[in-house]
């Protein structure tokens, strides 16, 4: 699984017109199901993601995570963090999972985040979706289960 997360102050997903996900600071988590992929690439990702220490604390250093802060997450399935351009210029989703699999995943990711406690919005999976966002910073961070990056 593979993860962009943006330090927000705030972030919003619409669906022709309708907003169906709002938060104010907090995390918004761009998230992409491989093929290969399980829940425990699942559990990894909500952890870490959870535990990213990216917010800054009395002393103006980034030490304290979204838990800390009382922030929320807004997530959003991303089947195209999986393209793969090293062969041409359009990119080919392959190493994207199937619908299925990447809604499971999807979902267990998103169940994960809220077993927490923490507040987690979340878009509309296989829909034309606008995101808009406040990166504040900015921060953003990249996270992948199998630590390519």
């Amino acid at each position: 699984m593979r993860a962009v997360i943006q330090r927000v102050s705030r972030a919003k997903v619409t669906v022709n017109g309708e907003t169906i996900g709002d938060i104010e600071h907090g995390l918004l988590v761009l998230l992409g199901v491989g093929t290969g992929d399980t829940r425990a690439d699942a559990d990894y990702l909500a952890e870490k993601t959870i535990g990213l220490r990216i917010f800054e604390g009395p002393e103006g250093k980034m030490n304290l995570s979204v838990s800390d802060t009382g922030g929320a997450l807004l997530v959003v399935s991303q089947f195209t963090l999986y393209g793969d351009v090293r062969r041409g210029k359009r990119p080919s989703f392959d190493a994207a999972a199937p619908p299925q699999q990447a809604r499971e995943l999807y979902e267990y990711f998103v169940e994960k985040i809220r077993a927490t406690g923490l507040r987690c919005e979340t878009g509309r999976f296989q829909e034309t979706m606008q995101v808009e966002l406040v990166n504040e910073g900015p921060v953003t961070i990249l996270l992948d289960s199998g630590k390519a990056f």
